[in-house]
């Protein structure tokens, strides 16, 4: 009887903990989900007062939960959330992981307003490693979102963001535009710690806008609502302000205590930075920052320490002085004084000097933006007029529509030209222009330029001569592109002006010493000659013969100028010497390394048929990312025309959405379209396939950006508008396996 009596009560037991457990189940996932949200607030509330190491320990936990309770919402926002704590501790690249694991996230779920959050720390980190163009893109996805979510409330710490770059950049009154949207959005959602520093920044632009009164009112209310609600950081930040508002105002006591405080408030701040992520392996990350920002701080406390002694020291002086000029006679004291204008006008052709050199920085700086800018709307509609003459040109067009064509397509190279040679002279004039340097063999080099333009020659009945010095090396170290680029030039330029008659090209040594040969160039015409006044202004921009030369002949007048400054790139120099009528001899010296001769590869010329039309395209497919439809049916015209399949999308994110949904061989990625750019697009590609092949198919044409192509993933750039010879080498080369090498990124 006992025995039954124990079977029945481990039989109760059992059912009790199995009902038990089945309650507990239930109650377990709101649960985790509990202690998710209090882990985000704890890891909040530690952030807030600068206990980072906790912060990430309670995000990462937060993480695991998440994960496990499959909550990809929050997944996201905590990986944001982290990054904002590496980017706190200087951990920037780590935080770039992290918000492109959140974005990731974001856009799988269509989480629209946490993505938003992710783009306005992305600006962040951009705009504190000077990367102001980039940070501007993201500010505005990131305004974008929060409008088409409707959250207003959120738009106000975006627009902070923004005037503080435009602040950087010194476009005080862009950022006193965004300022004021943040002023009147912080009042309205009753956000102090955006408001404070709202305020605070206005002080400044006030302050560089030269209204030092206003700055100051501004600057003091924002510190009033910061001490108020106890925002260390605005405090902090209102004090260096302050100061230097003051310091303009010319009273340096108060810019002394001013900045006196706010030292002593980064240290403070610094010191419990320092005790949270002693615990951590950051600690080395904030010693950096410590001892940046204390440089930074020492120098500012000594600037007004010298100016607040000057003070003291001058009012001794003057008192100082009433005795002694008493005493002096008249002659010293006029000394005196003309020693005082004289210092008087040295400072103040000093600041002259200063205020200029800062405004030919800023002139050349508009003038490289402009350039840029210009560049790039011309050669996106130049692209759509050279893609649809060449289709028009191929689909078998009437008779008499042919030439039209042609003019028409001779017009787009010439616009296209155009805007090389400006490009080229702004690079330049910049000095932006590098030597590559390689073993090339020269006789060769310049048979070619005159076998390349013979038919040129030919159409104006000139002949062409060549006379290489005999015994003269053949075979050199140097640039041999610029030196093909000036032979180009210039005996293009004898030939436009020379009918029925003779061009020699000569080549001979002037001077050695061990392999160093200094070699005269000498490009000679019978054509019409140049006037002894217009011999002199040859060389320079946009300069030719006369105004009836230039309706004659054509040409855009830069091709001297190109050459002038790559000769002096090389080394050398050019002059000319003519005579109108008679004709004229351009002469131009470099210096060459001779070395041993070398086999040049003997380049056999491929037919068309032996590059695409070799290759099975049934399977191939090729992915369209451009925001303009011209440029769409344009680009997939020409990939049909070669029996190629592509899709297309129209910006970036949409670009990383198909990427991973379809298995490219081809990527042609544009630049500048809206929202994340076609750079941060394939950034994130690389993140989750390194080997699909990305090429840049853009406008872009400044050789100085060109690292960041490289930096970001892409295989190589197809400028528009291409060559359709160029755009073939380089899709055969992905398609065939072979191994893409771009002259952009070596």
């Amino acid at each position: 009887m006992s025995q039954i009596k124990y079977h029945i009560f481990v039989f109760l037991a059992c059912f009790c903990s199995l009902a038990f457990a089945q309650e507990e189940s239930v109650e377990d996932a709101d649960m985790l989900s509990l202690r998710l949200q209090n882990r985000i607030e704890q890891a909040k509330l530690e952030s807030d007062r600068g206990d980072y190491y906790n912060a990430l320990d309670n995000l990462n936990k937060a993480f695991e939960i998440a994960e496990k309770i499959e909550d990809k919402a929050s997944q996201g926002k905590i990986h944001t959330k982290i990054a904002k704590v590496q980017f706190l501790v200087n951990e920037q690249d780590q935080a770039n992981i992290s918000l492109n694991k959140a974005s990731q996230i974001q856009r799988e779920i269509s989480d629209y307003s946490g993505l938003a959050v992710t783009y306005n720390i992305k600006g962040v980190i951009h705009s504190t490693k000077g990367e102001y163009q980039d940070a501007l893109e993201y500010f505005t996805a990131s305004k974008n979102l929060f409008e088409q979510e409707d959250l207003e409330e959120y738009i106000s710490e975006v627009t902070l963001n923004e005037a503080k770059v435009f602040i950087a950049e010194k476009r005080y009154e862009e950022a006193k535009a965004q300022l004021e949207k943040t002023i009147i959005l912080a009042k309205k959602y009753k956000q102090d710690r955006l408001l404070s520093s709202a305020l605070i920044q206005n002080g400044k632009v006030s302050s560089a806008l030269e209204n030092d009164d206003l700055a100051l009112s501004q600057a003091q209310e924002g510190l009033t609502i910061a001490q108020e609600n106890n925002i260390v950081e605005n405090v902090n930040q209102a004090y260096l302000i302050i100061s230097d508002i003051h310091k303009n105002k010319g009273d340096f006591k108060n810019s002394y205590d001013f900045i006196k405080r706010h030292i002593e408030l980064s240290d403070s701040i610094l010191n419990v930075k320092r005790e949270n992520l002693a615990q951590g392996a950051t600690g080395e990350s904030i010693n950096k920052y410590k001892d940046d920002e204390n440089a930074q701080l020492l120098a500012q406390i000594e600037e007004v320490n010298a100016e607040s002694t000057f003070t003291r020291i001058t009012t001794i002086l003057s008192i100082a002085l009433i005795t002694i000029l008493s005493l002096l006679t008249l002659s010293l004291y006029k000394n005196n004084n003309i020693r005082l204008k004289t210092n008087n006008m040295l400072h103040k052709k000093n600041d002259e000097l200063i205020v200029a050199k800062e405004k030919a920085e800023l002139a050349s700086k508009t003038k490289a933006n402009f350039l840029s800018t210009v560049t790039h709307e011309l050669r996106t509609p130049l692209y759509a007029v050279t893609g649809l003459t060449n289709m028009l040109l191929d689909e078998e067009p009437k008779e008499h529509q042919i030439p039209h064509l042609k003019s028409l397509k001779f017009s787009g190279d010439y616009l296209l030209t155009f805007i090389n040679d400006i490009l080229q002279i702004n690079k330049i004039e910049a000095n932006k222009v590098e030597l590559d340097p390689e073993q090339f063999n020269l006789k060769n080099k310049i048979e070619n330029v005159m076998s390349a333009l013979g038919n040129s020659a030919n159409d104006n009945d000139t002949s062409l001569h060549f006379d290489y010095e005999k015994g003269l090396p053949e075979t050199y170290i140097g640039d041999q592109l610029k030196i093909s680029q000036i032979l180009i030039n210039l005996l293009g330029n004898a030939i436009k002006f020379t009918k029925d008659g003779d061009i020699w090209v000569r080549a001979y040594k002037i001077a050695q010493k061990d392999k160093m040969y200094t070699l005269r160039f000498e490009i000679e015409d019978n054509g019409i000659g140049i006037t002894k006044e217009k011999q002199d202004q040859m060389f320079e921009s946009f300069s030719q013969g006369s105004v009836q030369i230039n309706r004659k002949y054509g040409g855009t007048g830069l091709g001297l100028s190109i050459v002038k400054g790559l000769i002096q790139i090389l080394k050398g120099k050019i002059y000319l010497k003519s005579e109108l009528g008679k004709g004229t001899t351009f002469f131009f010296e470099i210096p060459l390394e001779h070395t041993e001769s070398i086999d040049e590869p003997i380049v056999e010329e491929t037919k068309k048929t032996n590059k695409m039309e070799d290759l099975d395209l049934s399977d191939v497919k090729i992915l369209i990312v451009e925001d303009n439809k011209i440029n769409q049916m344009i680009t997939k015209k020409i990939l049909t025309k070669m029996g190629l399949y592509c899709d297309i999308v129209d910006n970036g994110e949409a670009a990383v959405e198909q990427v991973k949904a379809v298995e490219y061989n081809v990527v042609l990625m544009d630049i500048h379209m809206p929202g994340i750019s076609g750079l941060e697009a394939t950034k994130i590609i690389r993140t989750f396939d390194k080997e699909l092949t990305i090429f840049a198919l853009t406008a872009v044409t400044l050789e100085d950006k060109m690292h960041e192509f490289g930096e970001a993933g892409f295989d190589d750039i197809i400028s528009k508008p291409f060559k359709q010879e160029d755009f073939e080498k380089k899709l055969f080369a992905a398609l065939s396996g072979e191994k893409i090498v771009s002259s952009f990124f070596s």
